[in-house]
């Protein structure tokens, strides 16, 4: 799976990125540092705990990552959920985060594909 393909698997938008950061070495380096990153993770617990606030800063922040790297599907879900919760909790929040997490088991499931046959 070459990065483009893994890009269109997870539903970005690859020449976008690749006209910011201009190296595919840059985009790869980026992508597979998103695998670390405990914003989603940190908005499930968020979510569960009923922390308004915390489920706000991630879903911010993996809106901000998203739009960096051109993950525009995720992008989108991370963005709408933002607004959601933008004056706390409210009923429409809860289906955004359940598209939110399809999106982003989506996201990480193109990178982990794109991650093996890099390390191969």
């Amino acid at each position: 799976m070459s990065l483009k393909d893994c890009y269109n698997a997870l539903e970005g938008d690859f020449d976008e990125v690749l006209g910011r950061l201009r190296s595919e070495r840059m985009i790869q380096k980026f992508v597979l540092k998103f695998l670390d990153d405990a914003s989603f993770e940190n908005l499930c617990t968020a979510l569960k705990d009923g922390n308004g606030d915390e489920a706000f800063r991630a879903a911010h922040t993996i809106k901000g990552v998203c739009q960096n790297l051109s993950f525009t599907k995720l992008g989108k879900s991370s963005s709408e959920l933002t607004e959601a919760l933008r004056g706390g909790f409210n009923p429409h929040a809860e289906s955004l985060a359940e598209q939110v997490k399809n999106d982003y088991q989506q996201t990480v499931a193109a990178i982990r594909e794109f991650k093996s046959e890099v390390d191969a």
